[in-house]
């Protein structure tokens, strides 16, 4: 029998819809990601919508905290234009390719 293994960006993903949120030093600890901007960016991109929120602690030191959320009304829309006005493909498996003009 084999079993399929999650990778790192799957582990957050399953973290964050399970209702967490955490700071980067907690996504590289617990997950052993080396860059977690670029795995919230990378999420994105695959049109999860990740939030960065910055919090203060009582020292006034800031943190921020990753979560998944609920993409709003006008972000979606632009999203639709952009597909309308042929600025980008979504193809079947859901990947998208900008389209540019020489």
């Amino acid at each position: 029998m084999t079993t399929a293994t999650m990778t790192k960006q799957d582990k957050v993903l399953n973290a964050f819809k399970a209702g967490e949120q955490l700071t980067e030093a907690q996504i590289k600890a617990r997950f052993g990601v080396g860059n977690p901007r670029a795995l919230a960016s990378s999420l994105r991109m695959k049109g999860y919508p990740i939030y960065a929120n910055v919090h203060k602690d009582s020292k006034g030191r800031e943190t921020t905290k990753y979560r998944i959320g609920n993409a709003r009304r006008s972000v979606i829309a632009a999203g639709y234009k952009a597909i309308a006005a042929g600025l980008v493909t979504v193809q079947e498996d859901g990947k998208v390719t900008v389209n540019t003009q020489a």
